[in-house]
């Protein structure tokens, strides 16, 4: 399997338009590197593509990633787009592949409802783009030669849908990880994930290669940094640090670990910060636009 990491931020990307923290003045000024918001694309030959999560960014990630160009007047090699939750910066993307290229959109049935909710996804017409319903745990061919499988992992509805109160710990169709396999090889993307429960650990356990949840540093990072009021968990996204974060929970883990999904304030991305240093000094990569792996 071949993976591009089309982008590695979280919702906004680095530099947020609207945001003067360090680490977006300093992506603004070329002291570190910019970050579209967070897209994988997948590969089991180098020719025909899936892409998980479609990006608000996506034109101009597709425009930096030359195996994803067109081979043809209206040929390219993306074959199916996959989504793991509802939230804007993974669905908003849809809207400007609609110029009727076909491809399959999969997605849970609660994700895909979401999309049946509002009309202007309409524009993505159904009769070129089918939307194809994935069971949780149940196998299917995202492209031919890649195996999927969706798996529920602890995490809340989309924003624009809560309400008074938010389960953050929901177990459903509303935020799920991939597993992809090929040649005997496997992999997961989980770009969103509340808590790394045994659950989660023993399904990971085996894999080759992880893409996880990097949104933040500390759970009350935003607080800290004066850029927001809620708590990474209260978004749905399990800190890094700490003895239940992610650092620390998936030490265990044999294959290449990579974090994906990472929000401007986090200080992993700053390369001579001790947290950057804390990551890699744990055997984990940190995600850049356009990085490439094979397995």
């Amino acid at each position: 399997m071949k993976f591009i990491v089309l982008g590695a931020a979280a919702g906004g990307g680095l530099p947020q338009w609207n945001c003067g923290c360090p680490n977006c003045n300093d992506a603004r000024a070329g002291r570190i590197a910019p970050l579209t918001q967070s897209s994988l694309a997948v590969s089991p030959d180098g020719a025909q593509w899936a892409i998980l999560n479609a990006s608000p960014d996506i034109r101009q990630q597709l425009g930096a990633t030359p195996a994803l160009h067109p081979d043809g007047l209206r040929s390219i090699g993306l074959r199916s787009v996959l989504l793991t939750n509802g939230d804007i910066d993974h669905v908003a993307g849809l809207l400007s592949l609609r110029e009727r290229t076909a491809f399959d959109l999969f997605a849970t049935r609660g994700i895909l409802d979401i999309l049946a909710q509002n009309r202007i996804f309409e524009a993505v017409s159904p009769e070129v783009v089918p939307r194809r319903p994935v069971a949780l745990g149940a196998g299917f061919d995202l492209l031919p030669g890649l195996h999927a499988e969706l798996v529920a992992v602890p995490g809340k509805v989309p924003l624009y849908l809560e309400g008074e109160t938010v389960d953050t710990g929901q177990i459903g169709e509303q935020t799920v990880g991939v597993r992809l396999s090929a040649g005997g090889r496997s992999a997961w993307y989980i770009p969103g994930c509340a808590e790394v429960t045994d659950a989660v650990l023993d399904m990971l356990a085996p894999a080759d290669l992880v893409f996880f949840d990097g949104t933040v540093w500390h759970d009350d990072e935003m607080i800290r940094s004066g850029t927001g009021h809620k708590t990474g968990r209260r978004m749905g996204h399990v800190p890094i640090a700490g003895a239940d974060g992610s650092l620390s929970r998936m030490a265990g883990l044999a294959g290449r670990r990579v974090y994906v999904h990472i929000n401007n304030t986090n200080p992993i991305l700053q390369p001579d910060s001790p947290e950057h240093a804390a990551v890699l000094a744990a055997g984990w990569q940190i995600a850049a636009d356009g990085q490439e792996f094979a397995i």
